[in-house]
């Protein structure tokens, strides 16, 4: 019998990060390679990628990083395929990219375009939802009992509250709550199905976190963290790392009775 603290190792797993130079997905790499797996790293920045990869060679040195842009759509399947190839298929897969149009900041009530609106749900809800259905397809077809994990938010959950962006200039999104609402249940309609298969599906679902602003900024106005540190019952953003511990949870045996979940890493936001 494996003892507790092994259950959370993913030695001899190979594990894909879409998305694994953002905020978030950089630390999954990260915490995925100390537990000893084989990490692929995938994201459309190729400075940022090399720089994580020669990072994480210097304490595992099964890492490598792959260019894969989501923007650009033809012929996606065919690409997201080849990639698959090349590596195998994967015992993780996590998706916590996050493809946008150029003018993703105007998707508000007011200013959104009925393009607009489309081309991110299509570039994001759809590659989330595709990439998703293929990589357990996958595993069902090489037999895998695979771990996906796909990233939501709090605003696929609840409505934003506008009060968080008092004195600021930050907006509301029609589109984003859209498409983490549509990620979230998809995960639950992808765990009633390939549960019998033995592949689990789950979702992480954080909320503010600190960082960059997606698209906009290098980092929060002051006035949104005070607001929002006021609502959430432990007082504080969380942060990426907090995400990634989770992230991990997931991918390992240590979870192995759970599927079909929306895990909240949010402080208690959600709980009010």
């Amino acid at each position: 019998m494996k003892d507790n603290i092994s259950k959370f190792q993913l030695e001899n797993k190979i594990a894909i990060v879409m998305g694994g130079c953002g905020l978030v997905g950089e630390e999954i790499c990260n915490i995925f390679a100390s537990a000893k797996a084989k990490v692929i790293i995938v994201d459309i920045d190729k400075k940022k990628g090399k720089l994580l990869e020669n990072k994480i060679k210097k304490f595992n040195n099964n890492v490598v990083y792959k260019f894969f842009d989501i923007n650009k759509k033809n012929n996606l399947e065919l690409k997201f395929r080849k990639l698959i190839k090349t590596y195998k298929c994967p015992d993780v897969f996590v998706n916590c990219s996050y493809p946008m149009t150029k003018d993703w900041q105007l998707n508000t009530f007011q200013n959104i375009t009925k393009k607009s609106m489309d081309d991110n749900i299509l570039l994001h809800l759809g590659s989330y939802s595709w990439f998703a259905r293929e990589i357990a397809e996958l595993m069902f077809k090489n037999k895998v009992r695979g771990s996906i994990i796909q990233l939501g938010s709090i605003y696929g959950i609840k409505g934003q509250d506008l009060n968080v962006y008092d004195k600021t200039s930050m907006k509301e999104s029609m589109t984003y709550s859209i498409i983490k609402g549509g990620i979230i249940n998809l995960t639950r309609q992808m765990a009633s199905y390939y549960g019998k298969k033995g592949i689990r599906i789950n979702t992480l679902c954080p909320g503010g976190l600190v960082g960059p602003v997606q698209g906009k900024s290098l980092k929060q106005e002051s006035n949104f963290i005070k607001n929002y540190s006021k609502k959430v019952p432990l007082g504080r953003l969380g942060t990426a790392e907090e995400v990634s511990c989770a992230a991990l949870f997931l991918a390992s045996e240590a979870s192995s009775y759970i599927t079909g979940t929306t895990l909240m890493i949010d402080g208690g936001w959600t709980s009010i």
